[in-house]
């Protein structure tokens, strides 16, 4: 069910809320946190779609503001989504235009879960210090996603120098499951120092270049990248190998969501290591709302690919 409210206010927004639990059983009892989704118009139905399907691993209120600085007449329209609308979630669409932009936390603070933690998402362009914008100060996590910025590195860069605990970058979030391979791998025997590292991959995407950082800070020797574009539609890593005396190990994947890995001495094998979705990054994120201690040390840490010593 979708209730349009235009030209309202926030307090009118609060009310009908109360209204429509008492109607029809809408209730916030078991929401674990509030999602505030910054979005512009064009990315907001996707973001809000990946957010009701994350929502069912964390029931939440999605509160998703739109902001329109360039109309003269200040406004607030808003729409609240329940139901079949809405996932295991309550979803709060607000419209604001003009002057109704200026403080967008004044919008935003009056429709907060009571005592539950606050995330917020910019899936777009985001803020030059997530940590010091207006909705970054009122939340326990801030998710940005780098790849989608005019200059991602240029953006990682930043976010390197204004790093505050609780920041995250979807860039991280879509490594963790090659970072899990990498880690089982190198857990195993025999325990012989990495000698060097050659990864095929686009170097102008964030996950790429923060997968380096990590190689670096982590293993210390040398990492090779060649740069590919594109490969069977695999855009951001193409292989992964890692030299040590008189072995190699390699992660190959050549398709979307199949990859395969060869050792020394032994046959190859497949692994599952697909694309991550919107919906799967957004949903691991919600799992934690510590800060992300890994990440935070691959992105003080990071340095421009052209700057690491490859």
């Amino acid at each position: 069910m979708i209730v349009n409210l235009p030209e309202t206010t926030v307090s009118k927004i609060s009310r009908e809320l109360v209204a429509l639990r008492e109607q029809g059983g809408a209730v916030a009892l078991g929401r674990v946190l509030t999602l505030v989704i910054d979005s512009d118009e064009l990315g907001a139905e996707a973001a809000i779609a990946a957010a009701n399907e994350a929502s069912r691993e964390h029931p939440s209120r999605i509160i998703t503001l739109i902001s329109e600085p360039t109309q003269q007449t200040a406004r607030l329209d808003a729409e609240i989504r329940v139901g079949g609308d809405a996932g295991a979630s309550e979803v709060i669409v607000l419209r604001a235009y003009g002057e109704a932009v200026t403080y967008p936390q004044s919008l935003i603070t009056g429709l907060l879960l009571p005592d539950a933690p606050v995330v917020a998402w910019w899936p777009k362009r985001s803020p030059e210090i997530v940590s010091l914008s207006p909705i970054g100060k009122i939340a326990t996590r801030r998710i940005t996603d780098s790849g989608n910025q005019d200059d991602p590195g240029r953006f990682l860069q930043n976010l390197s120098k204004n790093y505050s605990p609780g920041d995250s970058d979807f860039a991280w979030t879509r490594l963790t499951l090659w970072r899990a391979q990498f880690a089982a791998l190198l857990d195993q025997a025999p325990h012989e120092k990495i000698e060097s590292i050659d990864i095929v991959g686009d170097k102008s995407n964030p996950s790429v270049q923060l997968l380096v950082s990590w190689f670096v800070q982590k293993l210390g020797c040398p990492v090779n990248l060649e740069h590919r574009e594109e490969s069977a539609g695999v855009r951001a890593i193409y292989s992964v190998r890692f030299t040590r005396d008189g072995s190699t190990i390699e992660i190959l994947r050549n398709q979307s969501n199949i990859a395969v890995l060869t050792q020394s001495g032994q046959p190859p094998k497949e692994l599952s290591l697909p694309v991550r979705s919107l919906r799967d990054c957004l949903a691991e994120d919600l799992r934690r709302l510590d800060p992300d201690l890994a990440f935070g040390k691959v992105i003080t840490g990071f340095k421009p690919i052209d700057a690491v010593a490859l």
